[in-house]
């Protein structure tokens, strides 16, 4: 079962596809290079949400589709859920 996709080989996250819970051991499929991925999660993740894919420091550009989507506000984990409290978007 996939259970999240990364978009372009460059990203550091990934969409979940399935409602995941802390400490499930995830399947994932890039859709660039045809990789199948690997990774635990380390929070509840709901369908639809990103999923850090690498640990990504405080200020640094969050990665979706090889394109910078946003800055994460705070460190975020490998396998941490990755949405409005952590990642401010680009655009403003």
């Amino acid at each position: 079962m996939i259970h999240f996709i990364a978009h372009g080989k460059r990203d550091n996250v990934g969409v979940i596809v399935a409602d995941v819970r802390k400490g499930d051991k995830l399947t994932g499929w890039n859709m660039e290079t045809g990789d199948t991925l690997q990774a635990v999660a380390e929070q509840d993740i709901p369908f639809g949400h990103k999923m850090a894919l690498a640990s990504i420091a405080a200020g640094e550009k969050v990665i979706k589709y090889n394109v910078p989507i946003g800055n994460a506000t705070q460190h975020i984990s490998t396998g941490e859920h990755v949405h409005v409290h952590c990642l401010r978007t680009a655009r403003w």
